[in-house]
């Protein structure tokens, strides 16, 4: 689960089916009852109907909540990590940081650090087309060290600066306004 809407998801489907859920957060669910292998498998229906997947391996587990960690701190956070971000995730689950990031790449194909990047510049691109904020406002807010710093990962992750990502969503969305 990556996002607020999902565990509302996942929340009504456990009640639904008469359980109840004590947390649901990002990537696990804590019901009260002991469930069956029919409860389950119920379970499992229902959450794909909704797209979401349950996941049951170990080490599967442990690779979601580690996007979880970076989408949390990514999308729903402000606050700058006052500790590198391979020392908190590694604090968070308590497991040794290369232990973490052999197993992340491994089974996602991606390192922490690429998922991260990603992860930031989709952020910025959702404030760039809100056109609230500036660029340096923009960089400021997810901690860039400067806006050419932005403007170089931005770039390298999407082929184009952000003034001309910003200009070709403007344009994308005039030619809609006029369908």
């Amino acid at each position: 689960m990556v996002c607020f809407r999902c565990q509302k998801i996942v929340t009504d489907e456990l009640t639904k089916m008469g359980l109840h859920p004590l947390t649901v957060k990002l990537g696990e669910a804590e019901i009260e009852e002991d469930i069956s292998g029919i409860q389950h498998q119920q379970i499992r229906a229902a959450l794909l109907q909704a797209h979401l997947e349950l996941i049951e391996d170990k080490k599967n587990i442990l690779v979601q909540k580690i996007k979880d960690i970076i989408i949390q701190q990514v999308h729903y956070t402000e606050e700058p990590l006052v500790i590198n971000l391979s020392f908190y995730i590694s604090q968070q689950l308590g497991y040794d940081y290369t232990y973490l990031s052999n197993l992340f790449s491994e089974r996602s194909g991606l390192t922490i650090e690429k998922f991260y990047i990603c992860h930031k510049i989709e952020r910025v691109k959702e404030l760039l087309v809100y056109d609230e904020l500036t660029l340096t406002e923009i960089a400021f807010r997810l901690h860039y060290s400067s806006v050419a710093h932005l403007s170089n990962q931005f770039k390298k992750v999407t082929g184009l600066t952000p003034t001309r990502f910003k200009a070709q969503e403007n344009k994308t969305r005039l030619l809609l306004e006029n369908i």
